[in-house]
């Protein structure tokens, strides 16, 4: 997400970073760049220029100028404003009542129903509710369907009265079944044009009306950039949103309804959606989006979505026992690599890490495929096998690729870089921290086989990192 915003916004400020004092016309310079970067992703024109007039009135003011270091100030004003832009900080959400209920509105083909489904599993397991989901899309076909759908792979119950009663009615009623049955929560999926009509909007008024609501999440497709805030706009004017809820953001290289919904209508965006999967739902918090925009990384967010991806937290306990002590094993790593698939993938994952996602060369070697195959071939080991490597011999080996489907060499590699890891992971154990921070500095410089033969990294292979290999090399799963 951002992938072009940041790449344009991350080489304004190199430049500037490279100057050891600055004047005005640097600083002219770089927004010239920062104007073009955020024009090229959609951000709305007002909102433009009064991020790059607030930017200018900082950075060129006396105590940025005569610092020690200018670069750093301009970068500081840059991060802060861009946060700003879009919120300050993450958006609270009302819960209160019994049961709170929160309505879902947008266009058709946003992406509601869904939403709708990820919303009470996100909220059911942070903040311990017990949702009910309430069919009021009477319209679009298999809308209702859909829902139950998604109700049963979540195990969320999902109230419904079929197509032939009226939205308001069902809404009504449901409210009175939440009380009944012991739900805190009521997650309304509204119906959807493909426009904003009269008909619509008088609809949705009445419902809100009717259970008058905790939440109105409106729900908009971020890659349609300036549609999106006119309909955030024209929603707003009729419903008084509470706040947005952004899909597709993973697949938005350029960013522009993020940076432009909160300052040209106050509603702030208080979810995004990064994927397909069911539990693609992330709180949004700016202030950790304008440092991954700027390529600072997102620490924060990357161990809360592991904290999220544990399963079982004793166990987990137990396997870093086990790999800082060098005895894991083949099933210890299957289970790191479907939390690692659980989390977003290795790609996902070093973009969040400061100063580290802007330089993975070509995403495309960290390629799925490459991680279902070497999990074909742990799993075409045999129970002893997994848990003691050492009794994998030469007629093993061509059992375990015939099985895997892969040839004999990747067996073999696979093994020693597991081996080497196990090695690497028991001298760590043992290590003071000087001893730790030269080991760290060899790995980012490539010495000692870059990262330590860590099983799929492909830390040895040449040619992949000389950008040859069709993508083999780098950090191969």
């Amino acid at each position: 997400m951002f992938e072009s915003l940041s790449e344009r916004l991350q080489g304004a400020i190199r430049n500037i970073g490279k100057k050891g004092r600055l004047t005005e016309a640097d600083v002219d310079v770089m927004l010239r760049e920062v104007r073009l970067a955020l024009l090229e992703a959609d951000v709305n024109i007002k909102v433009v220029k009064s991020f790059i007039n607030d930017v200018r009135e900082q950075a060129v003011g006396e105590a940025t100028l005569k610092s020690l270091t200018p670069s750093q100030q301009v970068i500081k004003i840059v991060n802060e404003e861009l946060t700003a832009l879009m919120g300050t900080e993450a958006a609270d959400l009302a819960l209160d009542g019994n049961p709170s209920a929160f309505m879902m509105v947008g266009l058709q083909g946003a992406g509601k129903t869904t939403q709708t489904g990820k919303l009470a599993a996100m909220l059911r397991k942070r903040n311990k509710k017990k949702p009910l989901l309430v069919a009021c899309d009477v319209y679009r076909p298999a809308a209702v369907e859909q829902l139950k759908t998604l109700g049963r792979q979540l195990d969320v119950p999902v109230y419904e009265e079929g197509t032939t009663d009226s939205p308001v009615n069902i809404a009504s009623r449901a409210m009175q079944y939440a009380k009944e049955n012991g739900h805190d929560l009521v997650i309304i999926d509204t119906a959807g044009r493909l426009h904003i009509d009269s008909e619509l909007m008088n609809e949705l008024t009445e419902i809100k009306d009717a259970v008058n609501p905790n939440e109105i999440l409106l729900v908009v497709d971020a890659m349609t950039g300036q549609d999106a805030v006119n309909v955030a706009s024209q929603f707003h004017d009729q419903l008084a949103l509470t706040g947005a809820l952004l899909t597709k953001l993973d697949g938005d290289t350029r960013g522009g309804a993020a940076l432009s919904i909160r300052k040209m209508t106050n509603v702030p965006i208080k979810f995004i959606g990064v994927g397909e999967k069911l539990d693609a739902l992330e709180i949004f918090h700016p202030e950790r989006m304008a440092s991954r925009i700027l390529g600072m990384g997102d620490v924060i967010s990357l161990i809360e979505r592991a904290q999220d991806s544990i399963e079982d937290e004793e166990e987990e306990m137990k396997m870093a026992e086990r790999m800082m002590s060098g005895s894991f094993d083949f099933n210890d790593f299957l289970k790191q690599m479907r939390m690692l698939k659980r989390m977003g993938g290795l790609g996902s994952i070093m973009k969040m890490l400061p100063g580290i996602g802007s330089k993975i060369p070509d995403a495309a070697n960290i390629d799925p495929k490459h991680m279902a195959r070497t999990e074909a071939i742990v799993y075409s080991m045999t129970e002893a096998e997994r848990k003691n490597p050492n009794l994998i011999n030469h007629g093993r080996k061509n059992r375990i690729s015939k099985g895997a489907g892969v040839s004999a060499g990747e067996v073999n590699q696979l093994i020693k870089q597991f081996n080497d890891m196990r090695k690497m992971m028991k001298q760590m154990a043992g290590m003071s921290p000087g001893q730790m921070q030269m080991m760290e500095r060899q790995m980012k410089t490539g010495g000692s086989g870059g990262m330590g033969g860590f099983p799929g990294a492909g830390g040895g292979n040449r040619a992949a990192r000389r950008g040859k290999g069709k993508g083999r090399g780098g950090f191969r799963f």
